[in-house]
């Protein structure tokens, strides 16, 4: 099956205003695992350009709140997030959170973060690998007992590594390659299910 940049995804995200197409894996991850509810505080970490602090916005309502982190600029204007562009790896992210009014302690971590592809393969899957455990690291400092780490990996030899890296901070690991995901892409999500005291 040949690449498509404007498949039935990406028309589907245009269609029901969704900043891009991989809101609809965040959204098969929460249909299968019930992850965003209500009054949520949420750290999306890689946010831009969007469209998971959108789907979480929605799920969370007025009494919940989202903090969004990328490199880029985040363009959709949220009335329960606040979106920073810095790099997650130099922010000083206790101080960010006080600035904007957040506790420091959030029920759901995600992470759609990727590196900037070089084209070399093991450059990018060591990459991606990294920035998980980044994500997994701000999970571990930030988010409460029994709540949820979803990250974004580019699948390789780290793969078990990370997997078990997470099963040590959370009762069950899950790992999922939404129907959303692009045939011909590498990636797949691990999710972190009742974080560990």
């Amino acid at each position: 099956m040949s690449y498509n940049p404007k498949d039935h995804y990406y028309k589907k995200a245009k269609e029901q205003n969704f900043a891009a197409r991989s809101v609809f894996k965040l959204e098969e991850i929460d249909q299968k695992f019930k992850i965003v509810h209500p009054k949520q505080k949420v750290l999306d970490c890689g946010a831009s350009p969007g469209s998971w602090s959108q789907y979480c916005s929605k799920k969370i309502g007025l009494e919940g709140r989202i903090l969004g982190i990328d490199l880029s600029p985040v363009e959709v204007k949220l009335n329960n997030a606040v979106f920073i562009q810095a790099d997650l790896r130099d922010l000083n992210l206790a101080q960010t959170m006080k600035d904007n009014g957040f506790d420091p302690i959030f029920d759901l971590v995600i992470s759609d973060m990727a590196p900037k592809t070089t084209g070399i393969r093991i450059t990018d899957q060591a990459r991606s690998f990294e920035l998980c455990k980044l994500a997994l690291n701000l999970a571990k400092q930030y988010l409460k007992k029994d709540g949820t780490f979803v990250c974004k990996l580019f699948h390789s030899d780290d793969f078990t590594t990370l997997r078990d890296l997470i099963k040590n901070e959370f009762q069950r690991v899950e790992i999922v390659k939404p129907e959303a995901t692009r045939k011909i892409s590498k990636e797949i999500f691990l999710v972190g299910l009742k974080k560990k005291a």
